[in-house]
C-alpha cells in the first residue's frame, strides 16, 4: 500500500495552503485540507475540452485559452483535439503547479506544458481575460476554482459576476464559445451568464472518464456552455 505523502506545499496570494498529496487511489490537490481534485476523476475537464474543440477545431489557428492548470488534463485532452497550428495559453495562479508538472504531475497528462503550441502563463486569468479585448480567443475554458462559488482564491467571484462575464464575452471571438466548469448547479450564475449576451446550455457530465451518467449513480458535475453571437 502507498503511504499518504505530502509532495508538495504551496499558499494562495490570500493566505490558503495548496498541498500535492500522493496516496493509494493516486495524486490529490486539497484546498487548505479539503478536496480540489484527484488524478482518478477528471472525465468532466476531458469534456469541457471536447466540447470547446468541436465549436473551433476545425478554424484557421485557433486561439484557446485553459484558465487553470490543475493536474493538465483539461489541457491534455485540449491539445488532443487541437490541430498543429493551434496556441494555447495556460493561465495559472500558483507557481508551485506549474513546477508540479515538470516533475510528478507531468505523466499525469503527458508532459502537455512542453508541447510547443503551450505558452504557460503564471498569474491569475482574469488579468488574461481582461488584455484579450483586443485579440480575443475562439475558446475559453474555465476551471479555476470550484466553481461560481471560489474555494481557493475568494477574489475569483469576479470571473462569475457581471463585470468578470463582461469581461469574459469580450475576451471571445463572435461565434466563439465559453465552457465554465462547476461542481455544482448555480441558477443564479446561469441567469448572469444570459444577462451577459451568451447563449448559454447547461450540461451534466460523469466525473469519471469513460462513465456515462446514469439516474441516481456516480459523482457528476456541471458546464456552462456560452456561446456569443456572429454579430454582437
Amino acid at each position: 500500500m502507498i503511504r499518504r505523502e505530502v509532495i508538495g506545499r504551496a499558499t494562495t496570494p490570500e493566505g490558503g495552503v495548496v498541498e500535492l498529496v500522493r496516496e493509494a487511489s493516486g495524486f490529490v490537490l486539497y484546498a487548505d485540507a479539503r478536496i480540489l481534485m484527484t488524478s482518478r476523476t477528471h472525465g468532466s475537464e476531458e469534456a469541457m475540452a471536447r466540447i470547446a474543440c468541436h465549436h473551433v477545431g476545425a478554424r484557421p489557428r485557433p486561439r484557446v485559452l485553459v484558465g487553470g492548470l490543475g493536474m493538465g488534463f483539461t489541457l491534455r485532452a485540449a491539445l488532443d483535439r487541437l490541430p498543429a497550428d493551434a496556441e494555447v495559453v495556460c493561465a495559472e495562479l500558483l507557481p508551485a503547479i506549474v513546477e508540479w508538472h515538470r516533475g510528478p504531475l507531468g505523466p499525469l497528462a503527458r508532459q502537455a506544458i512542453d508541447d510547443p503550441r503551450v505558452r504557460v502563463v503564471v498569474g491569475d486569468v482574469a488579468e488574461v481575460i481582461s488584455a484579450a479585448a483586443d485579440e480575443p480567443f475562439d475558446a475559453i475554458l474555465l476551471d479555476v476554482d470550484n466553481g461560481p462559488i471560489p474555494m481557493t482564491v475568494v477574489e475569483n467571484w469576479w470571473l462569475y459576476a457581471a463585470p468578470g462575464l463582461a469581461a469574459l464575452r469580450a475576451a471571445v471571438q463572435p461565434e466563439g464559445v465559453l465552457v465554465v466548469w462547476s461542481a455544482g448547479e448555480d441558477d443564479l450564475f446561469r441567469e448572469r451568464l444570459v444577462a451577459a449576451g451568451f447563449a448559454t446550455e447547461e450540461v451534466r457530465v460523469a466525473a469519471r472518464t469513460g462513465r456515462r451518467k446514469r439516474r441516481g449513480r456516480g459523482e457528476t458535475h456541471v458546464l456552462w456552455i456560452g456561446t456569443r453571437g456572429a454579430s454582437t
